[in-house]
């Protein structure tokens, strides 16, 4: 066990208990748990409880002094940081700054990225990732390699129907309804990641068209925008964070054929089916479980390990976790609001 990495996970809400614990005790022969971190004691104890049915190491550890110690232990290596977006940028900037490699989700993405390379002035170290994107599923993964078989671009299509309504344990959540873009910021990001990975090139400029009809929900919970790719194809993303018939596709259309990926389930699992239409008029579909998470916190083990090791020499990570990915996913949406707010003006997304 001394030999393992050992990591830390900052936070202690219903993705960590749900969703990170579980997709780390798959790969708990890679690593070592040492700490999870909450802001209060009793969150802090609550996810640990959970934990040491696969890490029975695990340590609590809540506030201030907490996370002191996790920044000035010099035997972590890496740290998952699973927090409000409004405070994820100041603790993971802290933790990069003692040199500890960290995976996080999607904040504030100019003013981290500025502060990021103020901090990190060795190249390749320490890593900063971006977690939960949709780059790491399979699905995707795939379907990037099929559009490149359908021949030219000609249209792109993503419709998001979501079901953000109050049986969603995240509907409550109020640092996403504080949070400037709420809930179309927040979902949006990840299905902007799997339209970035599917086209295979960025977007340029936006059109878009804001409204707030559920009053239960931030506003905007509604958006419609055309968008123009830098191949010259253009597009439409359509989201509407609450409806009564969820349902997630994204479509690109091509001069001999069409790739679809839809949200799905198939004898119990949720995932993605992948759907290739062919000139000829056949249609081979294969479906793919969700497993980004587990893809990812694997990388991001290897990519840590790799990077310690090679200390002064530099190391370059997994580039679907770049944080600069991560960056260019939100400065879409942040095109599509800004346009929005602005009566459907035409935005050019900014390049990083």
């Amino acid at each position: 066990m001394a030999t393992l990495p050992q990591i830390a996970v900052l936070g202690a809400g219903i993705f960590v208990k749900t969703q990170y614990i579980p997709r780390l005790a798959e790969i708990s022969h890679l690593f070592c748990l040492k700490y999870i971190w909450s802001r209060s004691e009793e969150s802090s104890r609550g996810a640990v409880e959970i934990a040491k049915q696969h890490f029975p190491g695990v340590e609590c550890k809540w506030g201030d002094q907490g996370l002191n110690d996790i920044v000035q232990d010099s035997s972590l290596i890496g740290t998952a940081v699973v927090l409000a977006g409004q405070v994820q940028v100041d603790i993971s900037l802290k933790l990069l700054k003692a040199g500890k490699h960290v995976i996080q989700g999607i904040p504030e993405i100019e003013t981290a990225l500025a502060s990021y390379k103020s901090v990190c002035t060795n190249p390749g170290l320490p890593i900063w990732a971006v977690a939960e994107n949709y780059r790491f599923e399979p699905a995707f993964v795939e379907s990037k390699k099929l559009v490149a078989g359908v021949g030219d671009m000609m249209n792109v299509q993503v419709i998001i129907e979501g079901s953000m309504n109050s049986s969603n344990p995240y509907f409550s959540s109020s640092w996403r309804r504080n949070f400037e873009g709420g809930f179309i910021l927040d979902m949006g990001v990840h299905f902007i990641a799997g339209l970035r990975m599917m086209v295979g090139c960025e977007v340029t400029s936006v059109s878009a068209i804001t409204s707030h009809i559920d009053r239960t929900l931030p506003p905007p919970d509604i958006i419609s925008s055309n968008f123009k790719l830098e191949n010259g194809c253009s597009g439409v993303f359509v989201m509407v964070v609450s409806s009564s018939s969820p349902k997630i596709i994204w479509r690109v259309v091509g001069s001999k054929g069409t790739v679809q990926v839809e949200r799905g389930k198939v004898d119990g699992k949720h995932g993605y089916l992948v759907s290739l239409y062919s000139a000829d008029g056949q249609c081979k579909s294969t479906f793919h479980p969700f497993c980004g998470v587990h893809e990812e916190l694997k990388f991001f083990i290897h990519d840590i390990v790799q990077a310690n090791l090679k200390q002064g020499n530099g190391y370059e990570a997994e580039p679907r976790s770049s944080f600069v990915e991560g960056a260019r996913d939100v400065a879409v949406l942040e095109a599509m609001l800004e346009s929005g707010s602005k009566g459907g003006t035409l935005v050019n997304v900014k390049k990083f």
